[in-house]
């Protein structure tokens, strides 16, 4: 079954946060992120295994940060 237009349009607009609940969301995100990259960077040996976890996390902050700006408040 197709995805509506809408549904589709919406998925690659821009989502400007329009709270503050948003913002602080977003910031929450990548500081928990920022947080885990260090100790990962820092407790992990230097590995093909190490730069996917990185990968992995930097990907997993996009896609939090995407549900905040898509979905909006909890």
């Amino acid at each position: 079954m197709p995805v509506p237009e809408q549904d589709l349009r919406d998925r690659f607009r821009h989502h400007p946060p329009k709270t503050q609940a948003r913002i602080d969301a977003h910031e929450g995100v990548r500081e928990r992120a920022a947080e885990l990259a260090v100790w990962l960077d820092a407790n992990l040996p230097e590995s093909r295994e190490k730069s996917l976890a990185l990968t992995a996390l930097q990907e997993t902050s996009m896609w939090a940060n995407a549900a905040v700006a898509i979905h909006g408040d909890k």
